[in-house]
């Protein structure tokens, strides 16, 4: 039978329309519903936008040091604290701002301590994701800043991830997994350099991605160090990978890590004169723009 030209064109137009269809129906075939990825879930966070530090989020840690560290930790005004405009050092909305002071013949359970400083505990547990704060550090060899996850029962057995320490050497940055069998002087750590002319005094992203085969740390996006569960296993159990933790920043004066990197033993563990009269000026100061927990 003949058929005249506009009715083969809609009968062509028919056969692909059905080809089509067939083809989105196949198992495995690409759709908008397959391709969605969920967005992140926020576990935990913090702008620093508020007009004092959010209670309801943190808890401002005032218990015992360790690590030979020279400061005490308080509750004040002084040593934490919101800031906004010049202050802030470009964090449009404010930053948290931890500070060191200069406090000689302070004596803090039994212990003289001639610096005080500020540590904060995130009140979340979460376990896995991706953490993140931006972050503004001091120079001066001693100063020891830190942003870590701290499992919530007995270190080390619960575990522990430096996503970003400092000891006042602002070329570099290092980060680090602890745990039974791998704390204190670890050996899953690793030192990120910054590439000249940057360095750690100006704003950075630190951020680890926390999972239970791996943990991947990076800096301004860029990924610096890797564990498998593997490798841990090696060192001891990988409770690090396994148990909820919660966010820590803190400031911390002198100590076992920056003598051991220093090789100051005067006139405080880790801490020269030269840091010491920082400290006095006013010029040991971190800042948080802000802090992400997501999953």
């Amino acid at each position: 039978m003949m058929l005249g030209n506009r009715v083969r064109v809609a009968l062509r137009a028919a056969l692909r329309a059905a080809l089509a269809t067939v083809a989105c129906a196949r198992p495995g075939a690409p759709s908008a519903a397959r391709d969605a990825t969920p967005a992140p879930t926020t576990v935990f966070a913090d702008e620093f936008s508020g007009s004092a530090v959010d209670r309801a989020k943190w808890t401002v840690y005032t218990g015992p040091v360790y690590n030979a560290e020279e400061q005490h930790y308080t509750d004040d005004g002084e040593t934490v604290r919101i800031v906004r405009g010049a202050e802030a050092e470009g964090a449009a909305d404010g930053a948290l701002l931890i500070e060191a002071r200069h406090r000689p013949g302070a004596v803090v359970a039994g212990r003289r301590s001639d610096f005080a400083s500020g540590r904060l505990h995130g009140r979340v547990l979460f376990r896995h994701g991706t953490v993140a704060a931006r972050m503004k550090l001091p120079a001066g060899a001693g100063l020891w800043p830190a942003f870590w996850l701290l499992g919530g029962g007995r270190w080390p057995a619960t575990g522990e991830i430096d996503v970003m320490e400092n000891v006042g050497d602002p070329a570099w940055v290092s980060v680090a997994l602890h745990g039974p069998g791998y704390s204190g002087d670890t050996p899953l750590v690793r030192r990120a350099p910054f590439p000249a002319p940057r360095d750690a005094t100006g704003w950075h992203e630190y951020a680890v991605t926390w999972t239970a085969d791996s943990v991947v740390f990076r800096v301004d996006g860029a990924p610096i160090y890797r564990v498998t569960r593997a490798e841990v296993a090696r060192h001891g159990p990988p409770a690090a990978l396994d148990s909820a933790k919660y966010v820590v920043l803190n400031l911390a004066i002198g100590g076992q890590y920056p003598a051991g990197v220093n090789g100051v033993r005067t006139p405080y563990l880790g801490l020269p004169d030269s840091t010491v009269r920082l400290i006095r000026d006013g010029r040991a100061r971190v800042l948080v723009d802000w802090v992400r927990a997501t999953r």
